[in-house]
């Protein structure tokens, strides 16, 4: 069977995905997957049944985990025994906490407001293991996603078996008694101690990065600085991966061997040491794997003349061990990532990777070979690939291995040992780090390093791994005239098949987006001849203490407008109309000018324009992007689509809602009313100058408000449709029931996105259809 595992995961793989994911186009993969390998020979007919025999069994393991990850949790009970299973992140005021209700038996996230400084400071130095606290608190649900492209936060929870969040209402440390220590708590809490330990006695980017390293913790690290890490294809490097495990692992083996202890002694000892270090890293998916994989090839070594086992068995037999033991785990990123690139770098060391001379050589075709075989998954979760990805790394993996690794360990033992470290050392690296992360801070902000096609439809995922491993294969193979040209060719097109689906799509559409309560809403034109964005949410904001500032508090623009965009390979808006001045329309407006690139703003002709307004048209104009002031009687011709401005007047004096642009446009077959915030008089004013005006699609003002939508003006217009944009359970109550009851007596169809989420209109020519995100 040596060399042959492979064959036996890839059927326990189908087998859980079988039952996970979609039981029918599955089944017919794994019939296809079996006659393929009786037709070529590949294993023998005793191994294809052993194969089918796995598949079933871990088809089952899938359905069993399935049918086991509901909640016994009664969505009634307030009070509840917590074993805590984690260690508590603090951002700002806001604690949240994974535990286990004991009477349940069942996992729960905790969060709790803190309520002063003093108690953050109590809760940031007290840790919460060991300990079985009664706390009292509200069930909720986990937020769902409500928009294409939108991180889902109940599944991610529930894939975790996480099913309920708890809301404290008092401290999650009242009520408590000690519980006795297991190992496994033993080495938790060593773990958040070694954590607070770095905080308190490092500065805090050597405390960051040693956190991460050393416990895979990356919790202390600035936000900004993570997102120029994942900019530029380097944020694997802060997650502790099998680079850093082989690097640790290999270090204990030297200095063992050359302390004179037998390599019997050593391999005992790291078989006893992998457990334990994969508890103080934190057990991500990435340290798992290659835990797994090290302990296997120990065990493979002790029993050498019973046992032999390749690097490729190793990944396989690791992974058949991991989705059985955890199946649900398949959806995790890390895991997901970890798995696909080890698998890709392994099969092609021996044909490809060999071939280079020099370590620079070798770890370019690494690099190359990990950049293209998760190019399928970064782009599916995360939208883009960074194109100077490769080159970052020849730079930061040696920097990484041979600088801060070995030494965070030195400082922290030298720490430890002698209760100082030497100052110099402490400057020193402080020093790089700081240098470094400015490089990768320019390096991340360099135009056109980053390709964002969007997230590929499940064919087109189908197509780049057809020809990702025709890329590999023509590698791979023996040199011919050709082959240079021929994997050119096919690097172009693999960089090329999304763009070029978003040029030839000829579908458009009219998002109204999910803000909560804004508005935004996205006017996409087929062949990608146009983007205009009308409005793009806001957060309100409120200054706060310093110790209640969250790290990288929640921005509708950046968080939830801008990944609905990107998702979708949008990377420039041609208009962004943004109607009036309010927070809850134009808030989000400062990050869409940081991440996206802005042809033209268009903003209302007002002689007085909010603080906001200003603020946006000063960015604007140092960015070199034109802002332009409508008014009644502005017009423009976008394909087939015609824009007319309706109102406001030319240089609008008056309430700032009622000043709100408002405009009728043509689109995919319908006619379409955008206005706002207008009032109710705003309304009364349009229909008084425009007697004749229908629509067929009208945004509701002002989010439903009984202040707008006035029973004149919808007597007049008859709108087929009304989109209304409202946060779910907001504060105001919008949309108002008296509005409700307006659109219900016209018989016009209304779409919400406190309830439904998006809302849709995908056209082709002049059809289309409606259709909500949330059913």
């Amino acid at each position: 069977m040596s060399g042959k595992y492979i064959y036996i995961a890839f059927g326990a793989f189908l087998g859980v995905l079988c039952s996970l994911v979609k039981l029918f186009p599955f089944l017919l993969l794994t019939f296809l997957y079996l006659y393929a390998l009786t037709k070529l020979n590949k294993v023998k007919q005793a191994q294809i049944v052993l194969i089918i025999l796995l598949s079933f069994v871990f088809y089952l393991k899938g359905e069993w985990a399935v049918t086991h990850n509901y909640s016994r949790i009664p969505s009634t009970k307030t009070v509840f025994n917590i074993e805590y299973i984690q260690n508590p992140i603090i951002d700002g005021d806001m604690l949240k906490v994974q535990g286990k209700e004991r009477q349940y038996k069942e996992k729960v996230l905790l969060r709790y407001q803190i309520t002063s400084e003093e108690e953050k400071k109590f809760l940031q130095n007290q840790s919460l293991y060991g300990s079985l606290c009664l706390v009292a608190g509200t069930l909720k649900k986990p937020s769902t996603a409500k928009n294409p492209n939108g991180f889902d936060y109940r599944n991610y929870l529930a894939n975790n078996s996480i099913l309920w969040v708890v809301d404290l209402q008092k401290s999650p440390l009242q009520n408590c008694k000690p519980l006795h220590s297991s190992p496994s708590v033993f080495l938790k809490q060593l773990r958040y101690t070694g954590i607070n330990y770095l905080e308190n006695k490092f500065p805090k980017e050597i405390a960051g990065l040693s956190a991460a390293l050393i416990f895979g913790d990356s919790n202390m690290l600035d936000p900004e600085l993570l997102d120029d890490y994942q900019r530029t294809g380097l944020v694997h490097l802060l997650a502790i991966s099998g680079l850093h495990v082989s690097l640790f692992i290999g270090m204990i083996f030297f200095l063992g061997i050359r302390c004179g202890l037998t390599r019997q002694f050593m391999t005992n000892f790291l078989l006893i040491l992998l457990p334990v270090y994969v508890i103080l890293t934190g057990s991500s998916p990435s340290v798992i794997r290659s835990a797994l994989m090290i302990c296997l090839i120990l065990i493979a070594e002790k029993w050498k003349h019973r046992l032999r086992l390749v690097t490729i068995d190793a990944i396989c037999l690791a992974f058949v061990l991991y989705i059985f033991v955890s199946p649900m785990v398949i959806f995790n990123i890390g895991f997901q990532l970890s798995f696909l690139v080890s698998f890709a770098i392994i099969l092609a060391a021996p044909n490809i990777l060999s071939r280079f001379q020099g370590n620079m050589a070798k770890m370019a075709a690494t690099s190359i070979t990990a950049q293209l075989s998760a190019m399928p998954l970064l782009l599916y979760h995360y939208f883009q690939i960074s194109l100077i990805g490769i080159a970052a790394n020849l730079l930061y993996i040696p920097l990484f291995s041979f600088v801060y690794l070995p030494a965070v360990y030195v400082l922290l033992i030298l720490q430890i040992l002698i209760g100082e470290t030497p100052r110099i050392l402490i400057i020193l690296l402080q020093s790089i780090i700081e240098q470094s992360n400015r490089f990768i801070e320019v390096l991340g902000n360099v135009p056109f390093t980053n390709l964002i096609p969007g997230r590929p439809h499940i064919l087109l995922i189908i197509f780049y791994i057809i020809l990702i491993a025709s890329f590999f294969f023509i590698w791979e193979s023996s040199p011919y005239i050709n082959r240079r040209a021929h994997l050119v060719v096919l690097g172009v097109i693999v960089l090329s098949i999304q763009p070029c689906w978003n040029w030839l799509n000829p579908y458009g559409e009219v998002t109204m987006i999910d803000v909560g309560q804004g508005d935004s809403i996205l006017i996409h034109f087929p062949h990608g001849r146009g983007n205009y964005l009308i409005d793009t949410g806001g957060s309100p904001e409120f200054l706060e203490e310093r110790w209640k500032q969250r790290s990288k508090p929640f921005e509708v623009g950046r968080d939830v407008v801008v990944p609905f965009l990107k998702g979708k390979g949008i990377t420039t808006i041609d208009k962004l109309i943004l109607t009036h001045g309010d927070m809850d329309h134009i808030g989000g407006a400062s990050s869409i000018l940081s991440e996206l690139k802005v042809k033209q703003i268009l903003l209302p002709s007002v002689t007085e324009p909010s603080e906001t307004e200003q603020l946006i048209t000063k960015e604007a104009l140092n960015q070199g992007i034109p802002v332009i002031k409508i008014s009644t009687g502005s017009q423009w011709q976008q394909g087939n689509s015609h824009f007319y401005i309706l109102s406001p007047k030319r240089n609008f004096t008056g309430e700032r809602n009622r000043g709100s642009i408002a405009m009728v446009a043509n689109i995919g077959g319908l006619s379409w009313f955008f206005g706002g915030d207008l009032d109710q008089k705003g309304e009364e004013g349009i229909k008084a100058e425009f007697p004749y005006l229908t629509i067929d699609v009208l945004k509701a003002g002002h989010h439903g408000s009984k202040t707008s939508s006035a029973p004149a003006f919808l007597e007049q217009i008859k709108p087929k449709i009304a989109l209304i944009s409202a946060g779910e359970h907001n504060r105001f109550g919008h949309p108002h029931q008296e509005v409700l009851d307006r659109f219900e007596a016209l018989n016009t169809k209304i779409y919400r996105t406190d309830q439904q989420g998006a809302i849709t209109y995908n056209f082709y020519g002049g059809n289309g259809t409606f259709s909500t995100y949330l059913p």
